[in-house]
């Protein structure tokens, strides 16, 4: 693949990646004032279903303009129909300078002539290389943390582990094996460890150990753009929501019990100050950023009390994950780069012409003499007069 293609594909992820923040935050605020504002399972597998999305978008862009169509409709092609229409209300040169300004950056960037983007090719570098070396870190914190666990019961594919040096219970998984690491403090205390154990393995059965993985992976790539972390922040939110829902679902479970769980085990996260401490990809019962100020254990705690979606649901989920599937994908195609010169613009390229024909008259024209408007007008006119035949 080219150079400016795999910048383009660069391009595109993170603009999508912000339309697609945009979508969501939107598509949030309006189911707030419906009965699917509290639906945290069905949010949660749609967001999923969206980040593997984003993250699968430049593949199947590639794939679709390779094996589909190979010049699909795009925003650049609708822009020029809509000037060409009269709908904008600007000069054809300013036009074409701003619709071209992609094409020219990627060229800057592809080239590395100038000294600009070859700084910003080194910060993008250097900053992913750091957000890989902090994951790599963490893997390999995690995979100690595992290696100093004891076995203490295995539940199908699942191990469950028990360490003296864990403060807050976490789950994760390896390629063939999934683990449960519960402190050692848990043992002596049977309600919270059932609830403990039974909000991990909700866990895995949400998918949320694989989708952490997707978006660590996708942090090198994405670190500086802050629509990223918006969407992280997203997804770990209705992760957890979702999670507590699942289980107070539960017939039998004491919601005040399992709301007085989070608070002890966020009191335990508090405990550990140590910096960089967290083992990702894992997910946790509760995150050091609980016990922050500005926490999202408040937050669970209200959720936990809030009405579950009553009635079926099911064919509205349906339609709101059609629709922003949709929306992720025909931005994709509308994001493509145009194709080979279409009549749209060739005729935008001769009239930004016959503008830079007619301003060059009026400067070589005194005012005196002529009208630099009825020269325009003259040059216009007579540039798209019909030949005699």
């Amino acid at each position: 693949m080219e150079t400016d293609a795999l910048i383009n594909s660069y391009l595109d992820l993170n603009l999508l990646l912000l339309v697609g923040t945009l979508l969501w935050l939107g598509a949030r605020k309006l189911l707030s004032y419906t009965r699917l504002a509290h639906a945290f399972g069905a949010q949660l597998r749609l967001m999923n279903a969206l980040t593997l999305l984003l993250a699968l978008s430049p593949l199947l862009m590639f794939a679709f303009t390779r094996l589909v169509m190979a010049h699909p409709p795009n925003i650049s092609d609708l822009l020029v129909s809509q000037f060409l229409q009269g709908n904008v209300n600007m000069s054809a040169t300013r036009f074409e300078s701003l619709l071209g300004l992609r094409e020219d950056t990627v060229r800057i960037l592809s080239t590395q002539q100038l000294l600009w983007p070859r700084l910003l090719t080194l910060a993008l570098v250097i900053g992913g290389l750091i957000c890989a070396a902090q994951l790599a870190s963490s893997v390999l914190r995690l995979r100690r943390a595992l290696k100093g666990s004891f076995l203490w019961k295995r539940i199908g594919g699942t191990h469950i582990l028990v360490s003296d040096g864990t403060p807050v219970a976490f789950s994760t998984r390896g390629l063939m094996r999934r683990y449960v690491v519960l402190p050692s403090a848990l043992l002596t205390q049977p309600q919270d460890l059932r609830l403990t154990l039974a909000h991990e393995l909700q866990h895995f059965r949400q998918r949320d150990i694989e989708c952490e993985f997707l978006l660590e992976m996708l942090r090198p790539l994405l670190f500086w753009n802050p629509a990223f972390y918006l969407w992280q922040r997203e997804v770990r939110r209705l992760r957890e929501f979702a999670c507590d829902q699942a289980l107070t679902a539960r017939p039998g479970l004491d919601i005040r019990a399992y709301g007085e769980c989070l608070i002890r085990a966020c009191a335990h996260a508090a405990q550990e100050r140590v910096f960089f401490t967290r083992r990702s990809p894992a997910v946790a019962l509760v995150d050091q950023r609980e016990t922050r100020r500005d926490s999202t254990l408040q937050q669970r705690i209200i959720a936990l009390t809030a009405p579950p979606p009553q009635g079926q649901s099911g064919f509205g989920w349906a339609m709101i994950s059609v629709l922003m599937i949709a929306s992720v994908l025909t931005t994709a195609l509308l994001m493509q780069r145009p194709g080979d010169w279409s009549h749209d613009r060739l005729m935008l390229s001769t009239i930004v012409n016959l503008e830079r024909m007619a301003n060059r008259t009026a400067g070589n024209t005194s005012a005196g003499d002529t009208d630099p408007v009825a020269s325009a007008s003259a040059i216009l006119q007579g540039s798209f007069m019909p030949a005699e035949r």
